[in-house]
């Protein structure tokens, strides 16, 4: 594909002006793809500031940085004006430190985390391994939501690695942070059976707020009550006592209030109030709440003058 010079000049001058630019399907905060996820994920490591740009909204943009770097899939990194690559580079480079470097920041700390296995959940990872057979190791991933991950994978010399109890458990860098401390057991109890993690670095869960007392607080002022409906449907019911919203920049002021501050959120029936509460939970607020059974339940159960639809 020959690209257009006003493209070019487009895609130049993006280059220009950012020194480090993600090309990627939708934004950092809300990926549209799994590699995209992948890229933003390791970047996070860093702690770096990038500028984006969104593919899905430019179809121009998104045909055309493809054929600047004859590179043929997105996502893809630009440091300085040049090409760096896509998910599995940056991730690569992010591990071994080669990222760091391009960008002049301080060596990454490769110090391996601490973690207890017991003695039960060992002599199951041990004979997975074996039935495994040779060169394969315990790769253990925590995600940005302390999500913990235990799966076999191939031995990777350049992970950061531990040795527990014959059992070789292998990182990436981020997850080695998020680990720490982390303990993994065998149980065969009222849980079910299986592989039971802890992480104590993982926030709170979040807690389930019945709805007349959700009611009270909010009148009281003691927690922050967040309408996740769109507009649309706040037309039709909306609560009588104080409540934020995401519209606007409201997403963006809730986001950077202090992480102690107490949040409950309120769907419809409670649905989409769960995943808001969860994406509160991973960005490290620890008081965190689903108003039980929505607006809903709000009208049946605390304030019978809110309409229902």
């Amino acid at each position: 594909m020959s690209l257009d010079p006003a493209l070019r000049s487009r895609i130049e001058s993006l280059l220009q002006s950012n020194r480090v630019v993600l090309f990627m399907k939708g934004e950092p905060r809300a990926p549209q793809c799994g590699f995209s996820a992948k890229a933003v994920a390791a970047l996070a490591a860093l702690d770096v500031d990038y500028a984006h740009v969104d593919v899905l909204a430019d179809a121009e943009i998104r045909e055309g940085i493809k054929a600047y770097g004859d590179w043929p899939t997105i996502p893809q990194l630009y440091v300085g004006g040049d090409l760096v690559g896509g998910s599995d580079i940056i991730e690569q480079m992010v591990n071994s430190g080669e990222l760091h470097s391009l960008l002049g920041l301080p060596a990454p700390d490769r110090t391996p985390p601490s973690i207890t296995i017991t003695p039960a959940a060992a002599a199951m990872l041990r004979d997975a391994l074996a039935n495994a057979g040779d060169g394969y190791a315990l790769q253990v991933d925590v995600d940005a939501r302390f999500n913990a991950k235990l799966q076999l994978g191939a031995v990777d010399a350049n992970a950061i690695a531990i040795e527990h109890d014959g059992i070789r458990a292998q990182f990436d860098m981020a997850s080695a942070r998020r680990a720490q401390g982390m303990s993994i057991d065998w149980v065969d109890d009222e849980r079910g059976r299986g592989l039971v993690i802890d992480n104590p670095n993982a926030p709170p869960k979040v807690k389930v707020l019945a709805v007349v007392e959700a009611h009270a607080r909010a009148a009281a002022g003691s927690l922050t009550l967040v309408d996740v409906r769109p507009a649309e449907e706040r037309a039709l019911a909306a609560v009588n006592v104080p409540f934020s919203v995401f519209d606007g920049e409201g997403l963006v002021h809730l986001e950077n209030l202090p992480k102690d501050t107490p949040l409950a959120f309120l769907c419809h029936h409670g649905g989409r109030s769960a995943q808001a509460a969860e994406h509160f939970r991973g960005l490290g607020f620890r008081d965190v709440y689903n108003v039980e059974g929505g607006i809903e339940a709000w009208a049946l159960e605390a304030d019978t003058h809110v309409p229902r639809y």
